[in-house]
């Protein structure tokens, strides 16, 4: 997953995932009632916000008329963009806890085959991600006992989980040219977000002083996470060389910030 309420112009997409094997970006839209024309118009405007190749209708009930706009999509775009319908039920067989239920609803025709075909290569710019990442994650997991992360993905951010679901680390290459390192509150609730977000700035000056160094407080108005990030200038293209000391930065950074944070944010965290 790259991004949860990613945003287009005045909205929010709920979910900004990645095709890992094609590395190519998904949108998703989840609803939780039946599906309608406010949603389909909302998912055809994130699709062309993230130029995405998937897109995914995650609803309660899908109605026949969105269903075969749907299935009219798939037949009238290249075969280099596909939309998926699906309805998400909960089955209980007798004491068992309810499990969630997937059901396929629309898929382009040749959709099947053309996912058992072996994933192409990476492109250049994909396998730079994963060999970066990869090497910080070994690093991080073998030296410093900071993750049980094994394997990097082709995309330019990596999450690392903390001792409160509600909190995550991430590492990232952001779209305007800079190195990230953060930590990223999402509990599902955006009120309960904006509490923890408003009790760690209210520590503000402690925190940085801390850390050395400022941060970029950010609430995400209008979303549901909130974020705290510390950035510097870097891309995926830059030099072997400069991209080995933005790794060490990284480690820094992470290992800084799970000591600052890690009292305030995920309290199991000694």
């Amino acid at each position: 997953m790259r991004q949860l309420e990613a945003e287009v112009g005045g909205y929010s997409l709920d979910i900004l995932a990645s095709d890992l094997n094609r590395d190519r970006p998904v949108v998703i839209e989840n609803q939780l009632e039946a599906t309608d024309h406010d949603h389909l118009g909302k998912l055809l405007t994130y699709a062309a916000g993230f130029d995405a190749n998937v897109v995914v209708w995650l609803t309660r009930e899908f109605r026949d008329e969105h269903r075969q706009a749907l299935d009219w999509l798939n037949q009238r775009t290249g075969e280099d963009t596909l939309f998926f319908g699906v309805v998400v039920e909960l089955w209980k067989i007798d004491n068992s806890r309810p499990a969630p239920h997937f059901n396929l609803v629309a898929a382009p025709n040749d959709w099947r085959k053309e996912s058992a075909s072996p994933p192409p290569k990476l492109s250049e710019k994909g396998e730079r991600y994963r060999a970066f990442f990869q090497t910080l994650i070994d690093t991080l997991r073998e030296r410093h006992q900071f993750t049980k992360g094994r394997r990097a993905q082709p995309q330019n951010w990596y999450t690392f989980v903390s001792g409160d679901r509600r909190f995550r680390y991430g590492a990232n290459f952001t779209a305007a040219g800079h190195a990230r390192v953060e930590v990223y509150i999402d509990s599902g609730d955006a009120s309960e977000n904006r509490g923890l977000f408003d009790a760690l700035e209210s520590e503000k000056a402690k925190i940085e002083a801390e850390l050395g160094h400022a941060l970029d407080w950010q609430p995400l108005e209008g979303r549901q996470a909130c974020r705290i990030a510390t950035d510097r200038p870097g891309t995926i293209n830059d030099s072997d060389t400069d991209l080995d000391e933005i790794r060490g930065w990284m480690v820094k950074e992470l290992l800084d910030f799970r000591r600052v944070f890690g009292n305030r944010a995920e309290p199991s965290v000694p």
